[in-house]
């Protein structure tokens, strides 16, 4: 057993969103092992009661309140640095005074932006990148008008550069999935062979149908929906494309057919699509029901990459997913087996009416995505990698 300091941007509980959901489960599986030093923000003032919740399973836990408008402001000063405004939103002295004075044989560090608390750490430090975060600011510049377009371009590059010099560092950097890895290998050569992947996983014991869970959709209501945290560009971008694109002419051939939008801090944009066609839930106790009494869940994903957790989670609820092309090829599943994949707003609707007209293949593809997640995404051995470099520690 060793001392591992574990540094983490947001508060890993509860498991609520997607790096949630994976660092939590990070958490669960070094605490297991080890004494976990856990060293941490809570940037929502609904996690601030979860604090206790977290403190039984780590040795010692420094999480300090984070307020996002704060941040957003002192960020700014990574113009003036010529440094990744990321860097600047989560600078804290009280919390790297906390880190320096840790006695530990390993650190872990998840996401960049906690890198700096890890400098000058004399034992093995490893980083989860989970994604290549610069990439997705530059996917983010494309997709809006300058000033933003050329601050997020800006963001990218220095970005970028800040990840290499984190994985040069390291002794070992992680990634989600292999295609993140050739992608950062790609942009830093120099880094190739000191990151590997590391998978997602779910919890197929918590996220499993159950007969007597109950149905919150309308009596005949042909129900779809999409979950996950509606705070996040590419979730508001997902929602409001296949709104735009995709549902009229599904509503035009299922009048019934309604797109429920699940999920916590849901933007005006996305709260402006609620009526009829859509509703917006907000936040929810327990997302289970709406995943398990849908008809179908989508994931018309256009900027994230990676595995998304929403896509596995509603495969162990046995349900048909039709999610974006690169969010498939991101998970071991085959396309028209275990899930359908879709490019284009045609796909979508043509992959949607299929399964709402055929309620006994619907069926039968859902139980083959919850048969594809429970024998592939364990998290235990998902995470085993973690383990063989924490060996010398």
């Amino acid at each position: 057993m060793a001392r591992i300091l574990y540094l983490v941007h947001r508060l890993p509980y509860p498991p609520n969103k997607g790096d949630k959901v994976r660092s939590y489960h990070l958490l669960r599986h070094l605490a297991e092992r080890h004494d976990v030093l856990l060293g941490t923000f809570v940037d929502d003032p609904d996690d601030e009661p979860h604090v206790a919740t977290v403190r039984q399973w780590c040795a010692d836990v420094k999480a300090v309140r984070l307020h996002p408008r704060r941040a957003r402001l002192a960020s700014l000063q990574g113009l003036l640095r010529g440094e990744p405004l990321t860097l600047a939103y989560y600078r804290n002295a009280e919390l790297m005074a906390w880190a320096r004075a840790q006695q530990a044989d390993a650190a872990v560090v998840f996401s960049s932006s906690m890198a700096p608390y890890a400098e000058g750490f004399g034992g093995p430090v490893l980083v989860d990148f989970v994604d290549v975060d610069s990439a997705k600011w530059a996917d983010y510049a494309g997709n809006h008008r300058w000033p933003l377009s050329w601050l997020y371009r800006r963001e990218g590059r220095e970005l970028l550069a800040y990840e290499r010099a984190v994985a040069v560092k390291a002794t070992q950097s992680f990634f989600v999935t292999d295609k993140e890895v050739a992608l950062f290998t790609g942009l830093a050569p120099e880094c190739a062979g000191r990151v590997q992947a590391v998978g997602n996983g779910v919890d197929t014991t918590y996220f499993a149908p159950d007969p007597a869970r109950p149905n919150p959709y309308d009596p005949g209501e042909v129900p779809v929906v999409f979950t996950g945290a509606m705070d996040y560009w590419p979730n508001v971008d997902a929602v409001t494309w296949f709104a735009a694109e995709m549902l009229p002419a599904l509503r035009a051939r299922w009048p019934g057919l309604r797109l429920s939008i699940v999920g916590r801090s849901p933007t005006a944009a996305v709260q402006a699509l609620a009526g009829d066609a859509v509703r917006v839930t907000g936040t929810v106790p327990d997302v289970r029901p709406w995943l398990q009494h849908a008809a179908v869940v989508v994931a018309p994903l256009r900027l994230a990459r990676g595995v998304q957790n929403k896509v596995l989670e509603a495969m162990a609820m046995a349900r048909p997913v039709v999610a974006a092309a690169t969010c498939v090829e991101a998970i071991e599943a085959v396309p028209g087996h275990d899930l359908a994949a879709a490019s284009d707003p045609a796909d979508y609707i043509a992959q949607v009416d299929a399964w709402l007209s055929r309620p006994e293949e619907r069926e039968h593809i859902g139980r083959q995505a919850r048969a594809c997640v429970v024998s592939r995404y364990g998290w235990s051995p998902r995470l085993a990698p973690v383990d063989r470099c924490l060996e010398p520690a």
